[in-house]
């Protein structure tokens, strides 16, 4: 697998503004241009975005507000700017690349509103590293001062890459919007549309309104004769809730796979555009035998069995985007297999040893502990394991030495483990487990390599396995759910890994490869 390699970076197109007239409400409907002003200090207004749409068609300006979503204005992706609540929700039409402090990633979908030229767009990789630019609690009054943050056009350059910000003062304010002025020559250019208004409060900066129209005057290619710097901005104060259910409501995978370098390598993909990014290495991690994933609020925290059979974890926080060095977790050896889950600020960690033992420890990330590892009861003769969370209960499963599956359920609020069961089955090569609501999927390959399907709702009985259509000439499988969807990863006999969902009303999707070569184990994750 190849690691990350950046887009190129594009001039950015202009659009012809619409004509303007006396009405502060028909400026142009056009991308507005980089902000005249001054250029802003390295590192200052991290999350602002470069959007560069179609090829060299047009160019914004946008603001991260999540690691995986840009706001900005719906006129920038429509047909007609003076039209912007004709943007449909879905892919944008033209390829769109939003860069944010030097990282590049795709725009996979639009989320538009309809009252206000204003979108939410989701990348199909995550911004990590970069702080989102948080949105303002309070409604904005007449006489503040905001700053403008743009890559549009400056009074001399045509595309600049550097970012301009500027002051503006607050004259209006409406239901959707607000009415601004440029100070001391500052102005909304060609480039600067959807470029965020900010204000500081006690030294934090928050997001009050995105730029949607403008006179731009003072910018490069403006009439002499043009004086204004007057613009109208799309509020965002007040959805706050709209923001958030929308990210909500669309949470991505996180797939980390060993590479026949016995490396980790993650992605994360599309699953609008069915579209990958390109595989990065995780830091120090070699020597991997079997890896495994849990999600902890926006970090990532991977758990890997090394050549020398002990454990060996590091996270990844999606703010400060770096991975931590790798740490041996104490008093494990011989391991010959894993499986974690994430319950509220602990892992649950089950682990198979030399002794075919299942053995289990806990890490408080609270309290920054491990556990002593315990065996737990009944388990013998096991091959490999896996479990999924119930409200504050583990489903665990366990192949044994007859390759039927067996399960028992931790109750970690009573205390205890049930007596192992066994699940109807023979000839068990692997195993995988999500929970969909109260229902719980486990994935098994047989001897036939193909991939078979089981349920149980509400601690009910299992349903007879079923195959999952495509899936043949299977060696590993991995799950992870998103909301009522079923997400489902398999390496295939060509060593690459296939994906495919299984829908709310129990369809699937086509399997569909994930760009990938020599693929030797698989993890999956939800954000």
């Amino acid at each position: 697998m190849n690691r990350e390699t950046k887009p190129r970076n594009r001039r950015a197109g202009v659009l012809v503004a619409a004509a303007a007239t006396s009405a502060l409400a028909t400026f142009s409907g056009a991308p507005a241009g980089a902000v005249v002003g001054d250029a802003a200090a390295d590192g200052s207004y991290a999350s602002t975005a470069r959007l560069t749409i179609g090829d060299n068609l047009r160019a914004c300006t946008g603001a991260l507000v999540d690691r995986y979503w840009v706001v900005t204005a719906a006129s920038c992706f429509a047909d007609d700017p003076a039209q912007p609540q004709a943007v449909a929700a879905g892919a944008p039409k033209w390829k769109t690349t939003a860069t944010i402090a030097g990282k590049s990633a795709e725009v996979a979908e639009l989320v538009p509103r309809q009252d206000r030229d204003l979108v939410m767009a989701r990348l199909t990789a995550a911004v990590d590293g970069v702080a989102p630019l948080a949105l303002a609690g309070t409604a904005p009054t007449a006489g503040q001062t905001l700053r403008v943050a743009g890559f549009g056009r400056t009074k001399d350059e045509w595309a600049p890459l550097k970012l301009h910000t500027g002051a503006f003062s607050l004259d209006t304010v409406s239901a959707t919007g607000i009415g601004t002025t440029g100070t001391g020559g500052a102005a909304v250019c060609k480039g600067d549309t959807g470029a965020p208004a900010i204000r500081e409060t006690n030294g934090k900066a928050e997001l009050v309104a995105v730029a949607s129209r403008s006179w731009q005057g003072g910018c490069l290619g403006t009439p002499a004769t043009e004086t204004r710097t007057g613009a109208y901005n799309s509020r965002v104060d007040d959805l706050g809730t709209w923001v958030q259910q929308v990210k909500a409501s669309r949470p991505g995978s996180r797939l980390f796979a060993i590479g026949g370098d016995t490396k980790i390598w993650g992605n994360e993909g599309s699953y609008t555009t069915n579209t990958w990014g390109t595989f990065d290495a995780v830091p120090d991690g070699s020597g991997i035998r079997q890896v495994a994933a849990v999600t902890m609020g926006s970090t990532v925290r991977l758990f890997a069995v090394g050549s020398d059979q002990r454990i060996w974890t590091t996270s990844k926080d999606g703010v400060n985007g770096a991975w931590s060095t790798f740490q041996p977790l104490p008093d494990a050896a011989g391991i010959q297999q894993l499986t974690a889950v994430a319950m509220g600020n602990k892992v649950r960690l089950f682990a198979v040893g030399s002794d075919q033992r299942i053995w289990t420890t806990t890490g408080d990330y609270t309290a920054g502990t491990w556990s002593t590892f315990q065996a737990l009861p009944g388990a013998s003769g096991v091959k490999e394991v896996t479990a999924t969370v119930v409200g504050n209960t583990v489903r665990l499963f366990a192949i044994g030495s007859d390759q039927r599956i067996w399960t028992t359920t931790g109750d970690y609020t009573a205390g205890g483990w049930s007596t192992f069961a066994v699940i109807p089955s023979s000839s068990i090569q692997h195993i995988g487990a999500t929970t969909v609501g109260s229902t719980v999927r486990l994935f098994a390959i047989g001897g036939d390599q193909q991939i078979w399907i089981t349920d149980s709702t509400d601690n009910g009985p299992w349903s007879a396995f079923d195959a999952v259509p495509n899936a043949s000439g299977v060696k590993q499988v991995a799950t992870t759910a998103i909301g009522d969807t079923t997400r489902v990863f398999a390496i295939g006999s060509d060593d690459r890994i296939w994906t495919a969902d299984k829908k709310a009303d129990g369809s699937w999707t086509t399997f569909y490869l994930v760009p990938s070569s020599s693929i030797q184990g698989i993890a999956a994750t939800t954000n």
